[in-house]
């Protein structure tokens, strides 16, 4: 009992610590406002690959690269993972740079419902009525906000859009996630490198001609980007899915204060009533993962247990 317990305490504090982290990091790629969205997506990718490269190297983990690689089917599926999580890096990035925070955040508020949609399209799983009406309400809310600003919320769409298809991928191929870092940011590599190389040719690269501060910001950037994915998957194999799926909420969550409080984006009545819409569809979202019929059954076989099993068990602490 007190193992199990010790593993969920262990495993909630290392998810609350990856959803918090991914919450604050707009505040990270802040410090560095002054160099250009694409100069900092090349550095994160550079950044991260020699972090979870020497991770990998520390732990013996390069053979499952190998591995990986010498399987075509295996590789390919990677490196569209690659693409759709570079496309979600860059625009997250520039959003934060460009003070769309909040859109930003509506993304990542989008995303678990797009995925149910992607569920049923790709993997022809079933919804049941209350899905159904979440997936209508959280639609409702980016209508709306569409129609009173007269643009569809694209920052949002592309980020929640990205994320989803990106799980979709994870979801056909079971790579480690330390390796899938490791080969996803190995397959952009070459075209940051090169990217990176023209503006140091150039003159205009921002390393070396940046401020100390911003230095090591930019150096840091793969470390901000590995540990708290390791965090995640350290916990999620400590923790119910059911209670990821609820704690996942909190990255949104300190992402529009963020916005709000910290980068003091503009929330209107209408971002109001839209996020308001996609809460409630979250909540109806999350209530219907609950199997109330299980819990339900279960109290009626407490209720006509003996009183004398019970005292036993009591003495015994029934482990």
């Amino acid at each position: 009992m007190l193992n199990r317990l010790s593993d969920s305490v262990v495993g909630m504090f290392y998810t609350l610590a990856a959803f918090i982290a991914w919450g604050v990091l707009p505040i990270y790629w802040y410090f560095l406002k002054g160099i250009p969205a694409y100069e900092i997506f090349a550095h994160r990718i550079l950044w991260s690959f020699l972090f979870a490269a020497f991770i990998l190297l520390l732990i013996g983990g390069w053979p499952q690269v190998k591995k990986v690689l010498a399987n075509r089917v295996q590789a390919s599926w990677v490196f569209l993972a690659a693409v759709l999580i570079s496309a979600n890096w860059f625009i997250f990035i520039w959003a934060v740079t460009s003070n769309h925070v909040i859109g930003a955040s509506l993304g990542y508020y989008i995303n678990p419902l797009l995925s149910i949609a992607l569920g049923v399209i790709i993997f022809r799983e079933k919804l049941n009525h209350w899905k159904i009406i979440s997936l209508l309400l959280a639609a409702t809310g980016v209508l709306i906000m569409t129609i009173q600003f007269g643009q569809v919320p694209w920052v949002a769409l592309i980020i929640a859009s990205t994320f989803a298809l990106y799980g979709v991928v994870k979801k056909v191929v079971k790579v480690e996630p330390l390796v899938s870092v490791t080969l996803e940011t190995l397959f952009i590599l070459p075209i940051v490198l090169s990217y990176l190389l023209f503006l140091q040719v150039k003159g205009t690269a921002a390393l070396g001609h940046v401020s100390i501060l911003e230095t090591i910001f930019l150096l840091g950037a793969g470390a901000v980007t590995a540990l708290p994915l390791l965090w995640f998957s350290k916990g999620a194999q400590k923790i119910p899915l059911s209670t990821i799926g609820f704690l996942q909420y909190i990255n949104p969550t300190i992402q529009l204060l963020v916005g709000i409080y910290f980068f003091h984006e503009t929330f209107t009545n209408t971002h109001l009533i839209s996020f308001g819409f996609i809460w409630v569809a979250l909540t109806l979202f999350s209530l219907s993962q609950i199997n109330f019929k299980r819990y339900l059954q279960f109290r009626p076989r407490f209720k006509r247990t003996s009183p004398v099993i019970i005292q036993e068990c009591e003495k015994s602490s029934c482990q």
